[in-house]
């Protein structure tokens, strides 16, 4: 298995998110990914490139391809935001960027305002993502190696390849973040498999939270599969998309499966749930799977609710492996930071086992 890391992954550091009217540490940190790349190394998972070490100069068919899945005036809010931020006060070079205004139904969301504060409220669905100095650049070489990991997967250079990057990105949409995401990840990784000519894609995600982002992107298509195991969205986040009377829309009538489930599942269930997902994948003929691989699964998650151990994530990506499928996973959730790196790896042993 290729693994393909983001080497600025830690430029995007968060000092504070807001949860319940207070600010605390943030959850989504760097030695997150530490923790897995070093996990892997020790098994000898690999081998590991950085984005820079697969491709060299500029990638105009990755700009390209992000402005397709993303819309370019929320890339551009991006790639200029830290800046404005700063330039309202050179104090807030010191403080994360938190939104705390947002248009809801009935308000316009078509005119960008000129007020930083109201830019940042209508890219965002969430006070708990702080924005900070390095994060664009972090979120594009993220993306940009989630690109490359799909590639070389359709390429038939590797069967299955890793992109191992955060922020993570199953939460973006086309013009919003949240959830600790902003550019999507699995999406690109989708987008770019269709692109080298594959028909029928399927994105499986299996994080504790509703790949919301993922499934608005392909909700009207008829070439991508979307599928998610998560919690329940009438308990937990991000609460407003993930029932399963979401069947997709228009051509994607029937492309898009939602597996939502109590807190306090157990493996049993849960992978029960998994294997309703994977059989899914086969009717549609999925040529390519992408993974949004979350671990928050983990029962010993901080801000999740399932109650799967680390032995269990084997059988996980062994479950996996019975689709034959070329296959891109994505990095997306697992904020136990010790056990991270052992369950994460132990899904990609169980896949290559």
């Amino acid at each position: 298995m290729l693994v393909v890391h983001n080497p600025e992954h830690a430029r995007h550091a968060g000092r504070h998110e807001m949860f319940r009217g207070r600010l605390v540490d943030c959850h989504e940190v760097p030695q997150r990914l530490d923790h897995v790349l070093a996990e892997l190394r020790r098994r000898g998972i690999g081998p590991q490139l950085a984005p820079l070490d697969m491709h060299a100069g500029e990638d105009a068919a990755f700009e390209a391809l992000l402005r397709r899945v993303h819309a370019p005036r929320y890339l551009d809010f991006l790639a200029r935001a830290w800046a404005d931020w700063v330039a309202l006060d050179p104090a807030n070079a010191e403080l994360d960027a938190l939104p705390s205004v947002w248009p809801v139904r009935g308000f316009r969301s078509d005119v960008e305002p000129d007020n930083f504060a109201a830019r940042l409220g209508l890219y965002s669905f969430d006070a708990g993502t702080p924005l900070t100095a390095g994060t664009w650049i972090a979120a594009r070489s993220g993306a940009h190696g989630a690109v490359l990991a799909a590639r070389a997967v359709a390429s038939g250079s590797v069967p299955s390849a890793f992109a191992l990057s955060r922020p993570p990105g199953h939460h973006a949409g086309a013009d919003f973040f949240g959830g600790y995401c902003f550019l999507n990840n699995a999406a690109l990784a989708a987008q770019a498999l269709r692109d080298s000519g594959l028909d029928r894609i399927a994105v499986l995600d299996v994080d504790y939270h509703h790949g919301n982002g993922t499934q608005s992107l392909f909700y009207a298509r008829a070439d991508v599969l979307t599928v998610s195991i998560h919690g329940d969205p009438r308990t937990e986040y991000p609460f407003y998309l993930g029932h399963a009377d979401e069947r997709g829309a228009g051509a994607g009538e029937g492309c898009n499966l939602n597996l939502p489930l109590p807190r306090g599942t157990g493996f049993a269930r849960w992978h029960e749930a998994l294997l309703q997902g994977i059989e899914a994948v086969r009717i549609f003929g999925a040529q390519a799977l992408v993974v949004a691989l979350g671990v928050d699964t983990f029962e010993g998650d901080p801000i999740s609710g399932f109650q799967l151990r680390s032995a269990d994530y084997l059988q996980v990506g062994a479950s996996l492996a019975t689709l034959g499928l070329p296959t891109v996973f994505t990095f997306e959730g697992g904020y136990a930071v010790a056990e991270v790196g052992v369950n994460v790896a132990n899904v990609l042993e169980g896949f290559a086992g």
